[in-house]
């Protein structure tokens, strides 16, 4: 019913502005279509991810005209090759598409086509021309909603906010479309990348459609690819003949091992990283793969020989290290985790589960001083992961500090919703606190909220 509500006011709304939908509008409907997408936990919650897409989108951002609104770069947790932009600065694409792009350039000319249909207002453009929606319309993109999208967009509100967004993007027209590569191309070729990427990717997606025998949503939401490619090779010619980079950036394949590290078939990814072994005995981010599936699928000891694999032929790889040295305190190989990880933490002092499993093999040894040393480099940032701040109290108590120790566990309760716990924690932890220390004024705050929150007993129960 929430669902069916928020397609209704979505066209009902874009309907009422069809005469004019201003730069204000935009943002609002970006940023209500991205909360919509927020709730329905479709977006992928990788920072490693999305900071590799946020830094390949604002290169090329930085080389397109000022926008009057901020650019967001969002990845969608869906294997349908497809990408789309929304109003408002709002650019998402799927990991389906991040994996079967070859170069970076390649995404890049992906996101510069979808930048360039927002600075084009588009979509404005669009919802400023149209109709009312019917009830025809509507039981179409109902029925999108619901027969479309296969196993992972069958939660009712992700369908529908899915089905939106498409039944949007299928209004592109062919001008849309070549407007976009015509900009896009220019915010391509500015940024330092190969402009002919831009067209590579659309030659690969045809590829992709022959070999899957369907139809990849990407083509669905933007139309007109054959005249797209013609139009790019003429650009190409005439316009972009000089040669560009391919990457900038850096790290595409290892984005991709993480990417296909989401899923639930973890002996196909083994199948999949052993054959790209088999191709190239060197090839890293593969070794890297075939480790992390290793140690998902319990094969710990095996994961540690690829590991050490890996590390043969890049002996500075982050990942890697701090890697091999969880596994190898997960096997109670304590001495070569803390050796592993204390590298790892000299390439990365933010890296959160570095110092995490650092912390805990330090403790593990007996070193109750250095892991509450390592660990405390998390206590300062604003969010920090739940298991951190369970290993932070423990590391607390065990150097004596029950005061903070107490202050932890009352917040890592607090954070796993478990209040009547909190309460007990923060109440402990305050006769460790002089009444003017800030610290105890905070507990005192915690305490507070909590109370209010909590529901009166009936008496006599």
């Amino acid at each position: 019913m929430i669902a069916v509500v928020f397609i209704l006011s979505f066209f009902l709304n874009a309907a009422m502005a069809q005469a004019s939908f201003t730069l204000e509008d935009e943002k609002k409907l970006g940023k209500e279509f991205y909360e919509k997408l927020e709730k329905s936990k479709l977006l992928l919650k990788n920072q490693r991810i999305n900071d590799y897409v946020n830094r390949v989108g604002h290169l090329v951002l930085a080389h397109s005209p000022k926008a009057p609104f901020e650019f967001r770069f969002f990845v969608i947790n869906s294997s349908a090759v497809n990408a789309f932009a929304t109003p408002g600065g709002y650019v998402y694409v799927n990991k389906g598409l991040i994996n079967l792009v070859e170069k970076e350039s390649e995404l890049a000319g992906v996101l510069a086509h979808e930048i360039a249909h927002i600075n084009a207002r588009h979509i404005a453009a669009i919802i400023e021309k149209s109709t009312r929606m019917n009830i025809a319309a509507l039981a179409a993109i109902l029925a999108g909603a619901f027969l479309g999208g296969g196993g992972e967009a069958t939660a009712a509100l992700t369908s529908f906010s899915m089905a939106a967004v498409t039944s949007m993007n299928l209004k592109y027209s062919r001008d849309h479309e070549e407007e976009a590569d015509r900009l896009g191309i220019t915010y391509l070729v500015g940024s330092g990348y190969n402009g002919k990427s831009m067209l590579d990717f659309l030659k690969i997606m045809r590829k992709y459609e022959f070999y899957s025998k369907s139809v990849p949503s990407y083509f669905l939401t933007h139309p007109g690819t054959d005249e797209r490619i013609r139009y790019l090779d003429g650009l190409l010619q005439v316009r972009y003949r000089e040669t560009g980079k391919e990457c900038i950036v850096g790290g595409l394949k290892r984005i991709q091992v993480y990417l296909l590290f989401i899923g639930n078939n973890p002996e196909l990814r083994l199948t999949s990283f052993q054959n790209a072994i088999d191709r190239n005995p060197a090839d890293v981010d593969a070794l890297y793969g075939l480790a992390l599936t290793q140690e998902r699928l319990g094969l710990t000891d095996e994961a540690i020989r690829t590991f050490q694999r890996a590390l043969k032929h890049a002996p500075n790889d982050e990942d890697i290290i701090r890697d091999l040295g969880i596994a190898c305190f997960r096997t109670g190989q304590t001495d070569d985790a803390i050796r592993y990880l204390s590298r790892s933490l000299s390439i990365n002092r933010n890296d959160e589960n570095t110092i995490i499993y650092l912390g805990r093999a330090h403790a593990s040894a007996g070193n109750f001083q250095e892991s509450l040393k390592i660990l405390k480099l998390l206590e300062n940032k604003t969010s920090i992961e739940t298991d951190a701040r369970y290993h932070l109290a423990m590391a607390y108590g065990k150097t004596g500090d029950q005061g903070m120790s107490h202050y932890h566990f009352g917040l890592f309760f607090k954070e796993n919703k478990k209040k009547e716990s909190a309460l007990f924690h923060f109440k402990a932890a305050l006769k460790y606190f002089a009444q003017n220390d800030p610290r105890r004024h905070e507990i005192e705050k915690e305490i507070g909220e909590l109370e209010k929150d909590k529901i009166p007993k009936i008496p006599g129960r």
